[in-house]
């Protein structure tokens, strides 16, 4: 056989072999037979431990049990804090980000979001004789969770105020607790939880002003395309079939510690 023609269907050979090397994330974890979720574990409702059953739970977990479902796989949750979501995902050891993640446009360059599927805002907590104005704070010590769009808020809009990044959230409700931090930023629904279960609740407030609307998603590894639209297709399905609402009201309903109201509808042009 000509040597031009040998060289040929080796250059072809060595296409085909890493074409067919190529990663289908969705095809391995359905070979694996589970579905690793990093989430959270100390940021309620979205993830929290039972105090009774020492699982972690909440409204995001839900999500992650119904994606998990649609794929016909059993569920790991990943326990994470935010600083942390993005490493795990990028070197394999989660499969997806179920873990309150803001879209942002620099997320989007290391990570695909499904479509939202929660909308909240950022608001501050203070000390009950704090000022009501958030312009009041421009100077102020912020306690914040490292790795969050609120953390990059305060430093972009508040550049005289001073950010005290914390691992999680109870910790920097100590910094505010002990007079570390004058406010304490983060999401509407966060902070909502995290006062509603505080003993001391009557000591500090939200102040009303929404600084913020941030859409959350579901982070997915980039490129792969067939999981991240098998995730907006369960997404929109748990939507239609009025499990999604199901989900909100059981960790933001009206019985719940820290009721709020449902303003948005999953779909693909949230």
């Amino acid at each position: 056989m000509h040597l031009s023609r040998l060289a040929s269907l080796a250059l072809l050979a060595v296409v085909s072999v890493a074409g067919g090397a190529s990663a289908d994330q969705l095809d391995d974890i359905r070979k694996a037979g589970v579905l690793r979720a990093a989430v959270f574990d100390a940021n309620p409702p979205f993830g929290l431990v039972d105090a009774k059953t020492h699982e972690i739970v909440g409204y995001d977990i839900d999500f992650a049990k119904a994606i998990a479902k649609k794929i016909g796989v059993k569920l790991e949750l990943v326990p994470t804090n935010p600083a942390n979501r993005i490493p795990l995902l990028q070197s394999g050891k989660a499969d997806l980000i179920v873990a309150d993640a803001t879209i942002t446009p620099e997320r989007k360059q290391v990570v695909d979001f499904s479509i939202p599927y929660f909308v909240s805002g950022q608001q501050f907590l203070v000390p009950v004789e704090a000022s009501d104005k958030v312009a009041d704070f421009a100077n102020a010590r912020f306690a914040a969770v490292k790795g969050t769009t609120e953390e990059q808020f305060i430093h972009a809009t508040y550049p005289n105020a001073k950010v005290l990044a914390y691992d999680d959230i109870p910790l920097a409700f100590t910094a505010l607790r002990n007079g570390s931090a004058d406010a304490l930023t983060q999401d509407s629904s966060i902070l909502a939880g995290v006062l509603a279960k505080a003993p001391d609740k009557q000591k500090f407030k939200i102040l009303p002003d929404l600084l913020t609307r941030e859409e959350i998603g579901i982070g997915v590894k980039k490129g792969e395309a067939a999981v991240l639209a098998l995730v907006n297709e369960t997404l929109i399905e748990l939507e239609k079939s009025g499990e999604a609402e199901k989900i909100f009201d059981a960790w933001f309903g009206p019985s719940t510690a820290a009721p709020q109201h449902r303003d948005f509808k999953i779909s693909a042009g949230l």
